[in-house]
């Protein structure tokens, strides 16, 4: 046992004197545009709370009229005495919001991906994934017997390269997956090409949506709403931990026929407890809300354009995209430090974000991602910005 302990202790020893160690700082209170931390009240450009919900009041008071009309939890599984009205109100209402046929809740995204793949594609099967899928894909894929085939990020002519090679080896079903966003850099899969690639070769297509749903395409409905593409997707995976309230929760939406398979044999949703009823209530409201948030999304584009303009007049080295994820990015092999330690410096000045480095993203590839919100105002982005420069200012002058 002390062999092992000292193993380990020398791995996260290495973790450290890399500068790949991820802290974890405390918040004090409700997250927000704004929130409290050990260093005092901070402005929040970190979180996934694109429209501003987490803390809206009818979803807490929702959530709070729950607890007595619905309890604290469900102390089971869905099949057993775990499915409230409310549960399968909420599926209903999902599937009919992103324009699906049903829907399926889960304890999260995560485990919704993770439940999929090994319910759908056998060993006489194909599963096809962009190389920059989120995690819970790739777990999700591991845990199939489909043969797995990779094609590079957004790259339309070697995903053709992969489905002809699905098809000459006679996979039976093949399924293409993809992020509807790649959270780390804030860029689109283009689903209008990814979806006529996959007719052409009669082959499904999966969008993990979880960056998307309440907020990209003109009525919140995601990446498939904004490339016209609804009608052509087979499948969506999302959550509820983001722009739809920000607390917990996944989902599925997919076609009649994969979701009941899926309530029959998708191991995470049988084996796990119900989602929360304080949660789901929230949910509905949250997806109500979303649903009417024409002002919140206009809100939301032009407080991500504002600071892609500042930035890149600041001149920062900021991805392009139009998403409200933008990656300002701090190359090369001090690039993990440097990121870490403007990130530091603006806390101190009173803006939140982090730096991500490897294993998270590439080596070499450091950053800071930051995630607008409706809920910031203009004078809070100018605010970010000022603390990018002064930040960028200390630690280059730290390092001279």
């Amino acid at each position: 046992m002390y062999a092992i302990r000292d193993e380990l202790v020398a791995e996260l020893e290495g973790i450290r004197e890399a500068g790949l160690w991820k802290s974890e700082r405390e918040l004090t209170g409700p997250q927000g545009a704004s929130v409290g931390t050990a260093a005092g009240p901070a402005l929040n450009f970190c979180a996934n709370n694109y429209l501003g919900l987490a803390d809206h009041p009818e979803i807490i008071a929702a959530a709070k009229s729950a607890l007595d009309e619905f309890g604290y939890g469900m102390a089971s599984v869905r099949f057993i005495c775990g499915t409230q009205t409310q549960h399968t109100a909420l599926e209903s209402e999902i599937a009919e919001f992103l324009g699906m046929d049903a829907a399926i809740l889960y304890s999260s995204c995560f485990d919704a991906n993770g439940g999929l793949f090994e319910v759908l594609l056998t060993a006489e099967d194909a599963v096809i994934s962009d190389e920059l899928n989120h995690a819970s894909i790739i777990d999700g894929i591991r845990l199939c017997k489909a043969a797995r085939y990779r094609y590079k990020n957004r790259d339309m002519a070697d995903l053709e390269a992969q489905l002809t090679a699905a098809r000459d080896a006679g996979s039976r079903r093949v399924l293409v997956v993809t992020d509807g966003v790649f959270s780390m850099d804030g860029s689109f899969a283009p689903l209008d090409a990814i979806c006529g690639l996959a007719e052409q070769f009669g082959a499904l297509v999966m969008v993990d949506d979880s960056h998307a749903t309440g907020f990209v395409g003109p009525r919140g409905r995601g990446t498939p709403e904004r490339f016209s593409v609804v009608d052509r997707v087979d499948i969506v995976s999302g959550t509820l931990g983001k722009a739809l309230g920000g607390a917990s929760g996944g989902f599925i939406a997919a076609r009649t026929e994969i979701v009941d398979l899926l309530r029959q044999r998708s191991r995470p949703y049988l084996f796990s407890n119900a989602v929360a009823p304080a949660v789901v209530a929230g949910s509905r409201v949250a997806l109500r809300l979303a649903a009417e948030a024409d002002e919140g999304r206009a809100r939301l584009r032009e407080n991500a354009a504002l600071f892609r303009q500042l930035m890149e007049a600041a001149g920062f080295d900021i991805l392009p995209g139009e998403h409200p994820i933008h990656a300002v990015m701090f190359p090369g092999e001090d690039g993990a430090r440097q990121a870490k330690a403007v990130s530091e410096e603006m806390l101190r000045l009173g803006v939140y974000v982090i730096a991500f480095s490897f294993p998270v993203v590439p080596r070499g590839k450091a950053r800071i991602r930051v995630q607008l919100s409706a809920a910031h105002s203009s004078d809070d982005v100018r605010a970010c910005v000022d603390a990018f420069v002064s930040a960028r200012a200390a630690v280059g002058a730290r390092a001279e």
